[in-house]
């Protein structure tokens, strides 16, 4: 018998009656275009560039229709369906805007995508000073005032790259910093994968594209009924070449776009475009109410920023255990409820709800409160984290990098070294420690400690000792 452990494993999990708290923003087909319209099997649709269906490359009718409607709501100039994920997205937009040795000023909190971007561009990145939440131990955006003394320094700089909101749904006002780089003719580029939705407006924070950015990204998949890997890039702006954008995607996406993926884009804008303010006032009054049902729990609470300059996305509800568990304990009595979150850190758990005012709660609260009620306390509770610096500095360009070499040596020894690759807790993706980066015992301390929890570190060797690669 032929073996198919992938798909084994995939008809195995579909079976079982889960909770969706991750994305896609479909949940698991709950919000499935097929089923939504009707449709028959999806296979019917994973067509190619037939007469009368477009060409995503060069689209002149249908696609180029689409996305013409996805650019009005958005209000953008012009906006791209993405049919490899925002990362296709960041990747052009950073090629379409930077070249070798070029400056570019970049949040350090951006995912891995944008860094993979900046080492193909060949750009020299230079960071911007963070807000840091220590209860929280997490990063959370740019600091506006230092940052815009940074950015004065750089006034060659080919772009800023910005990530709002933050994977835990936290959001600032960037009007300021974009206002400010465009003042040097600098444009902006924002990976906003987690704010699709802002568009729906109050009481979710600003989109980016209103606050003025040039380039925006947006992975429509997280939290939209968009197929997995389903994104947009959307531009509206004077300093950006919109060919040179779309000839990088033409080099970067795939030559056989997934039409489902495609058609799933389509479907999403038009679900968000319809989405009403009555229906965002029922969602809001369920959301509020599992949030207090949750904090009534003697186990668990909810938690978020108390930084009054950054505003908490509905959809994003972050839960600590009361009584000492890691993110990844947490997590696993979730999981045997059959409640699966969008990740675990160190001390949390990251609940994406859906976007859809239908959703009844009262079955999660349900698994929850059976979940939660045999939680004992833990002695060894979790310390907090010894949070590095996030002020780092790249010691060359990206394309000096390139002509170096690597050897492996133990995380211990490798304080004072250069990294030769981005260390990576997936998810979020955030690198701890960046390639041409210099290592330091915070760096090293840290990575201990989230590794201690249970996370998994993309580019860390896992051997006798823990072992990164150096750059000799």
């Amino acid at each position: 018998m032929n073996k198919m452990p992938l798909l084994n494993a995939l008809k195995q999990f579909v079976n079982q009656e889960t909770i969706s708290l991750h994305v896609p923003g479909h949940k698991n087909g709950k919000h499935n275009f097929i089923n939504e319209l009707g449709l028959p099997n999806i296979l019917n649709y994973d067509v190619t560039e037939l007469n009368g269906l477009d060409d995503l490359h060069y689209p002149s009718e249908v696609i180029s229709e689409a996305q013409k409607l996805l650019a009005n709501v958005y209000k953008a100039e012009e906006s791209f369906f993405l049919v490899n994920g925002s990362t296709v997205g960041n990747l052009a937009a950073i090629l379409a805007l930077c070249g070798e040795n070029d400056e570019v000023l970049v949040q350090l909190n951006c995912h891995k995508s944008i860094f993979h971007g900046l080492l193909l561009a060949g750009a020299r990145p230079i960071f911007l000073p963070l807000d840091i939440d220590e209860e929280l131990g997490q990063p959370l955006g740019v600091n506006s005032e230092e940052s815009i003394n940074v950015i004065k320094n750089y006034p060659k700089a080919k772009a800023i790259i910005l990530t709002n909101p933050n994977y835990y749904g936290m959001s600032q006002n960037l009007k300021n910093i974009i206002e400010f780089a465009h003042s040097m003719e600098i444009p902006t580029i924002v990976d906003e994968a987690h704010g699709t939705h802002f568009i729906i407006g109050d009481p979710f924070p600003n989109d980016a594209l209103s606050m003025g950015a040039d380039i925006v990204i947006q992975s429509a998949h997280k939290t939209l009924p968009a197929m997995t890997m389903g994104s947009y890039l959307h531009i509206k702006s004077k300093f950006v070449c919109k060919d040179k954008v779309r000839e990088m995607l033409r080099m970067l996406q795939s030559s056989s776009p997934s039409y489902p993926i495609m058609a799933s884009l389509d479907y999403a804008r038009s679900f968000v475009e319809t989405f009403s303010h009555d229906k965002v006032k029922i969602l809001q009054k369920k959301i509020a109410e599992f949030i207090k049902e949750v904090n009534d729990l003697s186990s668990i609470q909810t938690v978020t920023s108390s930084r009054i300059n950054y505003t908490q996305d509905l959809l994003k509800v972050i839960v600590k255990s009361k009584k000492g568990h890691t993110g990844k304990q947490l997590q696993e009595i979730f999981e045997n409820e059959g409640v699966y979150s969008e990740l675990s850190d160190w001390g949390h758990v990251l609940f994406i709800l859906p976007l859809d005012e239908r959703m009844d709660f009262n079955d999660l609260v349900n698994r929850i409160k059976k979940a939660t009620e045999s939680m004992t306390y833990i002695e060894n509770k979790q310390p907090k984290l010894n949070i590095p610096n996030f002020t780092s500095t790249v010691l060359h360009s990206y394309a000096d990098l390139k002509k170096k070499r690597k050897l492996v040596k133990d995380l211990a020894d490798s304080v004072g070294e250069i990294s030769a690759e981005n260390i990576v807790p997936y998810p979020p993706g955030i690198p701890i420690l960046l390639k041409g980066e210099l290592v330091t015992t915070k760096h090293v301390d840290y990575i201990h400690d989230v590794y201690q929890y249970g996370m998994t570190i993309q580019n860390l060797i896992e051997d006798k000792n823990l072992q990164i690669e150096v750059l000799i």
